[in-house]
């Protein structure tokens, strides 16, 4: 890595499953190898002069999963996985404000909203049926679910012939969340799917 003449590298972090930035931070050598060697994201904090475990005083850790460099070796990008939000005001991300101060869309790809759909879905899972419908299903097993699935896939079929993109939108947003569910349902993250995508369709 080159370092700066403080001798930190910036590090953007990025959520591994959403893609959403989370935020910015410094780090040395020595918060570099501790992020390594222990798996939680570490920094090097500019104005304590210290180094800091983000989540050490909140418990919102950020669990390593792959660190990447840039073409120049003078930036990190940290794929993470958040315990919780990891913005010190309780945001999901820092960066939520635009350049005029005012609120702002979430910086992740719009895909993004599969994998905090299937985190949901697993919070889920621990409710009680008569307390969430997503628990209902879940409780239901894969008889249930599969049959929801096949509903769902009859509707998308009958709006794509009804030439209504409104209702084609509405019925494949339907087919998807059910199909997520029936994944937590047999225990398979839906991470291995965007997986087989990729590998099908990577040049």
């Amino acid at each position: 890595m080159k370092y700066d003449a403080n001798g930190l590298v910036p590090a953007i972090v990025q959520h591994a499953r959403t893609g959403e930035v989370l935020m910015l931070g410094w780090m040395n050598e020595e918060a570099l190898a501790l992020t390594r060697t222990t798996g939680r994201v570490t920094f090097w904090s500019r104005s304590r002069q210290a180094l800091w475990r983000k989540g050490e005083t909140s418990g919102n850790w950020l669990d390593l999963v792959a660190i990447r460099q840039d073409c120049d070796s003078d930036a990190l990008l940290v794929l993470a996985e958040p315990a919780g939000p990891t913005c010190h005001t309780g945001a999901r991300s820092c960066f939520y404000h635009d350049l005029d101060g005012e609120p702002a869309s979430s910086p992740a790809p719009p895909a993004a909203i599969l994998g905090r759909l299937a985190d949901l879905i697993a919070l889920r899972r621990t409710m009680q049926p008569e307390e969430s419908y997503t628990a209902k299903l879940l409780h239901g097993g894969v008889d249930r679910i599969g049959k929801k699935i096949g509903e769902e896939a009859a509707e998308v079929i009958i709006a794509a012939k009804n030439g209504s993109h409104a209702e084609l939108t509405y019925e494949m947003a339907d087919l998807i969340y059910h199909s997520l569910v029936l994944l937590q349902d047999q225990g398979l993250p839906a991470e291995a799917v965007w997986h087989e995508l990729e590998r099908r369709f990577s040049p």
